[in-house]
């Protein structure tokens, strides 16, 4: 745990240094899902209907915007190199960087999701499905994402490549995340719903920091 708190502790730190960056992404998140509303109009009950699948697309977007710095700084000043050769597992500080990542993006995309929800006329326990499910998915578009950082560090052309990797598997993410508000909406439940997202995580959790490491011995060898 020490290992992972120290590189917990210096990611986000260089994320708050480099804040520019996530600026951007949290920008572009609010700038996305901003305009919807003035290009299909202010009809309430379309916007309600539209507005789940705008805030998701706009978060995954913005998380994959932020993707490929998960490990390109550390990979170009050769702290890479020196973490993958020291004697520390090297799933901990992946999965600490992963988390670094997700606290620096996902997380505030979650705290800003009720009030993106307003604009789209979701009230009430809407807002709160709608934080709960980037809460349980957002972690997931992490983890899947650095498999796929991992996979693409140091290629040519490494963002367009990312993208093509990692969006098909956003996809039931996406589904079910938006679905829940649906459902909601429509007088079920959202147990399945986030049941599955739950299941996704816990196996994200277990599978994504086994699968970057080895991708990131591949990339630096």
């Amino acid at each position: 745990m020490k290992v992972f708190l120290a590189v917990l502790r210096r990611d986000l730190l260089l994320a708050w240094r480099a804040r520019a960056d996530l600026l951007v992404a949290l920008s572009f998140f609010l700038i996305v899902a901003s305009l919807f509303p003035f290009g299909v109009g202010a009809d309430p009950n379309q916007l309600r209907a539209i507005g789940p699948g705008v805030v998701w697309v706009a978060a995954l977007l913005a998380v994959l915007l932020a993707l490929p710095r998960l490990f390109d700084k550390d990979f170009d000043s050769g702290v890479l190199e020196q973490l993958l050769l020291s004697p520390e597992p090297a799933v901990l500080w992946v999965a600490a960087k992963i988390a670094a990542h997700w606290l620096a993006t996902g997380l505030p995309l979650v705290i800003l999701s009720p009030l993106l929800g307003t604009m789209y006329r979701l009230e009430g326990v809407e807002l709160g499905v709608l934080a709960g499910g980037l809460l349980l998915g957002t972690p997931i578009l992490s983890l899947v994402g650095a498999i796929g950082a991992a996979l693409t560090l140091g290629l040519r052309g490494a963002g367009s490549l990312l993208a093509l990797l990692v969006l098909p598997l956003f996809v039931p993410v996406l589904v079910f995340g938006a679905g829940a508000v649906d459902a909601w909406g429509a007088g079920m439940g959202v147990s399945a719903q986030f049941s599955l997202l739950g299941g996704g995580l816990l196996g994200a959790l277990a599978l994504s920091p086994l699968a970057c490491a080895a991708a990131l011995r591949l990339a630096v060898e």
